[in-house]
C-alpha cells in the first residue's frame, strides 16, 4: 500500500476519508469523557471515540442557535464576517463554503440529517451549498404533505409518509422548542434518530466511490421535541440525574416572577422555575434522546470499522450549540452560559497520519470554535498545513479565500498542543441578536477561564470565573478584586467592535453602548434580507 502523508502534512496521494457526525442541542457535560457528570451520562460510543482519538475542552458556538452556528461552519467565518449575528437564515450562497471545498478538490460529498441550509420546493430537495448527495431532515415545519414551504416537506417527511401515510410525525404531542419530554409514540424504526443512522449506515455500507468520502452525518437530536422511544428512557432510568445548576441571586430574574421578563413560564417557556419532578423528566427525556444518537454513532463508527476504512477517515464530532436544560432557570439556548455556548468537540486521526504528539485520549486545552472545522478539514485534506498555508497546488484565487478564513486548523493543536506554529487565539468571542425578547441581546468574550459578557439591552456587564466557579453561579462584576479584569474584557470587545466597524451603535468614543434594536444581520450578509444595520425584525 502507498503510504499516505500525514493529517499535518499536504497529500501526495489520496486523502483520509472525513466522517462528520453532528449531534444538535448537545451540551458538553452530556458527554461521559468529559467526566463533569460522572455516572449521569449514557454515551459510551461517544467516549470510546474519545478514547481513540481528543476531546477538545473549550470547545465554544460564538452565536449558539442553529442557523449562525451553522454559518461558522460552512463558512468558516466569525458571525460579523458571515454576517449571521443571531437566528435568522443561512444565506442561499457563501464566497466559500466547506462543502464546495471539499467536492471541488476530490471528495464525495454526503449529508445526511439536519442542515438547516433550507429546502427548494422547486427542485424538492435542500439547498445544496456543495452536498452532492442530501437526505433532509431539518425538523421544521409540521412534518405534514401540506405544508409548502421552505421548512420542508423534507426527505424524512416524505419517508414517514410512505410507512404510515396521514399520519402525525409529530403526534407525541411536542413543539419544537418545548421544554417538555415525552415517549415517542411510534415504533423506533420511524424516530428521526433511526432514519438518520440507518441511512449513513446503508451509505457506508455500500460505498465504492474510487473518490474519499467527505460524510456529515447531522442528528437533530437531542434537540427538543425531547421524545426519547420508551425503551431508552427504561435503559437511562436509574441514572441519577446531575443537580441543576443555579446562581447565587443574578439568575432570580428568569424564575418566572411578575416582574421577570416575558416568555417564563408556560408550556414553550424559554425560562421559568417548574415543578422539580416535571424538570428531572424532561432532562430524563434529553439524556435518553443523546443516548439513542450515541447508539446509532456507534453502529455508524462499527461500519468504518468493518469496511476497513477506519485507518484512512479523520472523524470530527460537534455540536452546534448546547441546551440549558433549566440551569440558571433558563431552557433551550442562545444565551452567553457555558450550558448553551461550550460545546463538545472531539476529533479522532487513522494511524497512519504522522506528526500528531496529542496522546490518544488525551485533550486540546485551547479556545476552539465552530468556525476552526472547515480550515480543519481543509488540512485533513492535505490542502493546507497546520499553520494555514495553502498547498503549493491549491490556485491563487482560492488560496485568497483561505487567508480570509477565521478558523484555524485542529491540525495545529494536534502536532502542537501549545498553538504556537499558528498563533493560536488566546480568546474567543460570541455574540447573539435579539432572541425570545428584547433583554436577550448579548455580546461576549471567553478564554475558558474567565468570560465577559455584556447584555445590551439594559445595559449591564457580568464576569464569571470559570477556573474557580464552571457553573457560573457568582457574578464577578461589582466584585473590586475583578475590578482589572473587568477592564481589561470591556476594553477587548471595544477594540474588537472598533476593528471590525460596527459603528456608532456599537461602540462611541471607546463605551459600550446600549443596543435595544435588533441587527439581525451584518452588512457582510451575501443574502437578500439585509436591512441595514439597527432595524427591528
Amino acid at each position: 500500500l502507498i503510504a499516505l502523508v500525514g493529517l499535518l502534512g499536504l497529500a501526495a496521494a489520496r486523502p483520509p476519508n472525513i466522517l462528520f457526525i453532528m449531534a444538535d442541542q448537545t451540551r458538553m457535560d452530556a458527554i461521559g469523557a468529559y467526566g463533569l457528570r460522572n455516572g449521569t451520562t449514557h454515551t459510551p460510543n461517544l467516549d470510546r471515540l474519545a478514547a481513540r482519538g481528543a476531546r477538545v475542552r473549550l470547545a465554544y458556538s460564538s452565536t449558539p442557535t442553529c442557523t449562525p452556528a451553522r454559518a461558522a461552519i460552512l463558512t468558516g467565518l466569525t458571525p460579523w464576517k458571515h454576517g449571521m449575528l443571531g437566528y435568522g437564515d443561512v444565506a442561499p450562497h457563501y464566497a466559500y463554503e466547506m462543502p464546495v471545498a471539499m467536492a471541488t478538490h476530490g471528495y464525495s460529498t454526503a449529508v445526511f440529517g439536519k442542515d438547516h441550509f433550507g429546502w427548494n420546493t422547486t427542485t424538492n430537495s435542500g439547498i445544496p451549498h456543495g452536498y452532492q448527495t442530501r437526505f433532509i431532515y431539518d425538523g421544521l415545519g409540521n412534518g405534514m404533505p401540506a405544508q409548502n414551504d421552505t421548512n420542508g416537506f423534507d426527505n424524512y417527511d416524505q419517508w414517514f409518509q410512505l410507512q404510515l401515510p396521514g399520519k402525525n410525525p409529530l403526534a407525541t404531542g411536542l413543539d419544537w422548542n418545548a421544554w417538555r419530554g415525552a415517549p415517542y409514540i411510534y415504533n423506533e424504526s420511524l424516530h428521526p434518530t433511526t432514519w438518520v443512522g440507518s441511512n449513513v449506515v446503508e451509505y457506508l455500507t455500500n460505498y465504492s466511490d474510487p473518490r474519499p468520502f467527505f460524510l456529515k452525518a447531522s442528528f437533530h437530536r437531542p434537540h427538543s421535541p425531547y421524545d426519547p422511544p420508551q425503551r431508552w428512557l427504561d435503559l437511562t432510568q436509574d441514572l441519577p440525574l446531575a443537580t441543576v445548576t443555579t446562581g447565587l441571586n443574578w439568575d432570580n430574574r428568569y424564575r418566572g416572577g411578575a416582574s421577570d421578563p416575558p416568555g417564563c413560564l408556560g408550556p414553550d417557556a424559554w425560562c421559568g422555575q417548574f415543578p422539580e419532578a416535571s424538570v428531572n423528566h424532561t432532562r430524563h427525556c434529553y439524556r435518553a434522546s443523546l443516548a439513542l444518537v450515541d447508539d446509532w454513532i456507534g453502529k455508524i463508527l462499527d461500519t468504518v470499522e468493518a469496511k476497513g476504512l477506519l485507518d484512512n477517515t479523520f472523524i470530527l464530532f460537534a455540536s452546534d450549540h448546547g441546551d440549558m436544560q433549566s440551569d440558571h432557570f433558563l431552557w433551550r439556548k442562545g444565551f452567553p452560559y457555558e450550558s448553551s455556548s461550550h460545546v463538545p468537540m472531539i476529533v479522532s486521526w487513522p494511524d497512519s497520519m504522522p506528526d500528531v504528539t496529542i496522546p490518544r485520549g488525551g485533550v486540546i486545552e485551547r479556545v476552539v470554535e465552530l468556525r476552526d472545522i472547515f480550515p480543519t478539514m481543509l488540512s485533513v485534506a492535505g490542502l493546507i498545513d497546520p499553520t494555514g498555508a495553502p498547498a503549493a497546488s491549491v490556485p491563487p484565487a482560492e488560496a485568497a479565500k483561505m487567508a480570509n478564513l477565521d478558523g484555524k486548523p485542529l491540525t495545529c493543536l494536534l502536532k502542537d498542543p501549545s498553538g504556537s506554529i499558528c498563533g493560536w487565539r488566546e480568546y474567543l468571542d460570541l455574540e447573539h441578536d435579539l432572541l425570545f425578547n428584547e433583554t436577550i441581546h448579548w455580546s461576549a468574550l471567553t478564554d475558558g477561564r474567565q468570560k465577559y459578557v455584556f447584555e445590551a439591552f439594559y445595559p449591564r456587564e457580568q464576569l464569571f470565573d470559570l477556573a474557580a466557579d464552571p457553573g457560573e453561579r457568582i457574578d464577578r462584576s461589582a466584585d473590586p478584586t475583578y475590578a482589572a479584569d473587568l477592564q481589561t474584557w470591556r476594553s477587548r470587545m471595544v477594540s474588537q467592535f472598533e476593528r471590525e466597524q460596527r459603528g456608532p451603535a456599537w461602540v462611541r468614543g471607546g463605551v459600550l453602548q446600549r443596543r435595544v434594536a435588533s441587527q439581525l444581520y451584518s452588512p457582510n450578509y451575501p443574502g437578500p434580507t439585509y436591512p441595514g444595520p439597527g432595524q427591528v425584525f
